[in-house]
């Protein structure tokens, strides 16, 4: 058995090096395939509970309560129909929509992420102008044609950034405005998220890169709507159970 076993121990010792080697990256390759793997599930199965920055969530599915969302979707429909008409018109026409319509036609082509970071770079241009100035009211959610002419604030980048999405062909069910608290300002502020792929993406005024929710740890979230239902947010179950 002692000789058997040099035998092979001296076998094994000639074996060629890029043979090992290869055996090694195999092995690494497969180990970060199921790392992956265990990622996109764990990111599947967070999405399916439904938690946004980490907090729970309850779904409702009338947005009749909303009036300043319903209003703004109102206005925009309308918006849409403008007759044509010169840029040096007094009167809004489709004319001063030309650059964002152009921008939203060079998208279509673009993969997925590189929509939502050219949406989220384009609008975040925009001065920010809060509604007390623009409008004289403490909250005001404007339509894209009021942000062009006047900028705006938080909800009404977020706004701007859901229609043109819309527009590239993005199902509504995907995206939510998020109306949260930001706990580092202590203010209240919103943003537009986006499901894709298993993942949930943050499109933010503040933040010119597009980020995945869990990145943001200082974000409050108190409800999200989109064109078919709302969701009221709540701190995770389990965290209370620890209290």
């Amino acid at each position: 058995m002692a000789q058997h076993r040099d035998t092979f121990d001296h076998e094994f010792s000639h074996e060629p090096v890029w043979g090992r080697v290869l055996i090694w990256l195999l092995a690494i390759a497969l180990a970060m395939l199921v790392l992956l793997a265990l990622a996109n599930s764990f990111n599947q199965a967070r999405a399916a509970n439904g938690t946004l920055f980490g907090w729970d969530e309850k779904r409702f599915d009338s947005i009749t309560p909303f009036t300043k969302w319903r209003g703004t979707l109102d206005r925009y429909f309308k918006e849409r129909k403008l007759e044509d008409g010169p840029c040096t018109s007094s009167l809004f026409n489709t004319c001063h929509l030309q650059d964002w319509k152009k921008f939203v036609g060079g998208l279509k082509s673009q993969k997925a992420m590189a929509q939502l970071d050219a949406v989220n770079r384009y609008m975040n241009r925009a001065p920010y102008i809060t509604d007390p100035v623009n409008y004289g009211v403490p909250d005001y959610w404007a339509t894209p044609k009021q942000f062009f002419v006047k900028d705006g604030d938080c909800e009404d980048y977020a706004i701007t950034k859901y229609l043109s999405l819309r527009s590239l062909g993005w199902p509504v069910e995907k995206m939510r405005i998020v109306v949260l608290q930001d706990e580092n300002l202590h203010v209240a502020h919103a943003v537009l998220v986006v499901y894709h792929q298993g993942r949930t993406y943050v499109l933010d005024n503040q933040i010119d890169q597009v980020v995945t929710d869990d990145r943001i740890a200082h974000y409050r979230p108190i409800y999200s709507i989109n064109e078919q239902a709302w969701w009221l947010h709540q701190r995770r179950q389990t965290a209370q159970a620890t209290k």
